[in-house]
């Protein structure tokens, strides 16, 4: 007798993520302030509400030897968003700080696990690995922002501005998280068999499912 679908799949994990992705996104492209207080704000919420939904895909989607990702993905999620909570560090020595350190251990988790995923021939590698791909050139494109960058500009009819390195890297996270929306959303509303080979394994009673590609 076939099992029961389930309820919780790695496809709703990826539109969770696209959500909170696009919450972030829009928040930073409409706010007119892209201080460090703000891009702080914005990824705190971010991250843990993103590690959030990797704790709850850990004991719904995946079984026992297939959860350390999800579980280091949150745990990662959790530190780098209490840090970023907290209202007296949002420095902008911080922002780089927390954001590039959260990209590089997520994205390299990712990238680990996609190629790991592909090899075995799992449905959902690619997305994985993309999206480690995603993290680890918001780390390169923080790191390569000057410390103290600053560069003056003119808008006729509007006056004087000036351009910093906390605007570029406020603005850089805002795309990041663009991007990561659009990819899992097409991702997660793409019809793909993963589902259909966890239903079959299920059903095979083989424990394996198919696996943590498009995961952290």
């Amino acid at each position: 007798m076939s099992a029961p679908a389930r309820a919780f799949t790695v496809r709703h994990v990826q539109l969770l993520r696209a959500l909170f992705a696009a919450a972030a996104a829009v928040m930073i492209t409409f706010s007119p302030d892209h201080s460090a207080a703000v891009g702080l704000s914005v990824f705190s919420g971010f991250v843990l509400t993103t590690g959030l939904v990797m704790i709850v895909a850990t004991w719904l989607v995946y079984p026992a030897g297939q959860r350390w990702p999800s579980v280091v993905f949150a745990l990662l999620s959790f530190v780098s968003g209490m840090i970023a909570g907290v209202p007296a560090w949002r420095t902008e020595d911080v922002f780089f700080v927390v954001v590039i350190a959260w990209s590089v251990t997520t994205g390299i988790l990712e990238l680990v696990v996609g190629l790991r995923a592909r090899r075995a021939g799992e449905a959902n590698a690619r997305d994985s690995i993309t999206l480690g791909a995603f993290g680890l050139l918001l780390a390169v494109l923080l790191i390569a922002i000057p410390a103290g960058f600053v560069q003056p500009y003119e808008i006729d009819g509007a006056g004087a501005f000036r351009l910093t390195g906390i605007i570029l890297g406020v603005g850089m996270f805002g795309g990041y998280a663009a991007i990561v929306a659009v990819f899992l959303g097409i991702a997660g509303l793409t019809p793909k068999r993963a589902d259909a080979v966890a239903e079959g394994r299920t059903t095979e009673n083989d424990p394996a499912p198919a696996g943590h590609g498009g995961e952290r």
